[in-house]
């Protein structure tokens, strides 16, 4: 059982513009079962912690549906609309605290943050980070919301070509 960072990334560093947008993202050209693909890693998933700006932008682009079937934790400092029906838990503070909570729902599977940089930030403060997965796009945004905000240390396992994609997958080494 592991906590994954799984993302895409601008090559210049960046998961989302200035205003959230990911329309530079869902442009590019990928294999959905390539190398490293989002289909084989979401098997592997039990449980979701994501910040409430990808939270608000996986409702919009989806329009109100909510396609996860694993208990997800969205860390907030406002007040969300959550769609009935799902195992949403509208959360704040520290993720060590919650973590036992998100490790029990995982049920031995892995626990993914899906999106913010900071949010992952914080799992690796706390020492929790385990791998960073990131798909780098052929495409440079010079701002927006950074991969990582954070110094971290890595080592590199696993890296593949998903059409117009860069992937890697890297352990984070600790202390």
């Amino acid at each position: 059982m592991a906590i994954h960072y799984y993302t895409s990334s601008s090559l210049d560093g960046f998961i989302a513009t200035d205003d959230h947008s990911l329309d530079w993202l869902l442009t590019q050209d990928i294999d959905p079962e390539g190398p490293m693909s989002y289909a084989a890693f979401e098997k592997s998933i039990g449980a979701l912690a994501m910040g409430a700006s990808t939270f608000e932008w996986v409702m919009r682009h989806e329009e109100g549906r909510w396609g996860y079937t694993q208990p997800t934790w969205v860390f907030t400092h406002r007040e969300l609309d959550l769609p009935s029906g799902a195992d949403i838990r509208s959360v704040q503070g520290d993720v060590a605290d919650l973590h036992p909570d998100m490790l029990a729902a995982a049920d031995g599977k892995d626990i993914w943050i899906v999106g913010g940089g900071d949010l992952a930030g914080q799992f690796a403060d706390a020492g929790l980070l385990d791998e960073v997965w990131v798909q780098y796009a052929p495409v440079t945004l010079g701002s927006g919301a950074p991969l990582l905000p954070r110094a971290l240390d890595l080592e590199l396992l696993e890296v593949a070509r998903n059409r117009a994609f860069l992937c890697g997958r890297y352990r984070v080494r600790r202390g």
